[in-house]
């Protein structure tokens, strides 16, 4: 699939991959405060943004889609780093083509699997079901305004920072609105975007990895930090405080401190 992208900046080129029910414009704030030290490539992952719709949704098929962006623009070693689903897919192209990643930056999430019957499975799977429903009870065609579709995620009990992120996906039209992201191919491979990923053990040893998390956030617990040094055995991890799961939209400066002082 031929992804839409953004770019900007010069120097060493740095991927960008955002996570579920995100898109490109969501980094661009961080984007321009790198632009004068790297190329920023900033890709909508496929059912999201500008990017085509398929009801085919899986890692694997967003790993393809990368191969085929950075092919296109003749990359042939980069920085790379991804934010929840979008750090899961990167840390499954480094594994398949570790060849093509110098460093590799994981917002936020873990590569390892979770079982259906795993807690953590059940509240995650729960929380975004109800995002989903949440946004499928908004019928673009039925709204006027941002204001009346905030109206209807806020009585579908969605917090202000979540309904902000997520009405971005949300696109004017010159007769209404209509939804950018696919949420019947999101909703139809949930349970697979949850289950993780299996990374190729010996090119996740050798990798050089940053490991950026939210000290509030459950998506990578303090009690499992040490299981992620057992994948990627020369990682780093930084644990950025009073920050949750959107680590870099909630506290930006740090994140951009953390990050520059792992790429150089």
């Amino acid at each position: 699939m031929e992804l839409f992208y953004r770019q900007l900046g010069q120097g060493k080129p740095l991927v960008i991959l955002h996570g579920l029910y995100g898109l490109s414009d969501n980094w661009i704030s961080i984007a321009k405060n790198l632009e004068s030290s790297y190329s920023l490539i900033i890709p909508d992952q496929r059912n999201h943004g500008q990017s085509p719709h398929s009801p085919d949704h899986t890692y694997q098929h967003m790993v393809n889609d990368l191969l085929e962006l950075t092919n296109r623009l003749k990359l042939d070693s980069f920085y790379l780093l991804g934010h929840s689903m979008g750090g899961r897919v990167a840390m499954l192209f480094q594994s398949q083509y570790p060849f093509k990643v110098e460093k590799l930056v994981v917002v936020d999430v873990a590569p390892w699997s979770y079982s259906p019957e795993d807690e953590w499975f059940r509240s995650a799977y729960a929380e975004h079901m109800r995002i989903i429903e949440a946004l499928k009870a908004l019928r673009p065609d039925e709204i006027t305004s941002r204001i009346d579709a905030g109206r209807v995620l806020q009585q579908n009990n969605l917090n202000e920072r979540l309904r902000n992120f997520l009405l971005k996906n949300l696109k004017r039209r010159f007769l209404g609105f209509e939804w950018q992201i696919n949420l019947n191919a999101l909703e139809n491979n949930l349970e697979h975007l949850l289950l993780g990923v299996e990374v190729e053990k010996t090119s996740a040893l050798g990798a050089n990895v940053l490991f950026i998390r939210g000290e509030n956030s459950n998506y990578i617990p303090a009690y499992q930090v040490g299981r992620l040094k057992e994948i990627y055995l020369n990682c780093q991890v930084v644990s950025i405080p009073e920050a949750g799961h959107w680590v870099h939209a909630e506290k930006p400066e740090m994140f951009i401190s953390a990050l520059k002082s792992f790429l150089g």
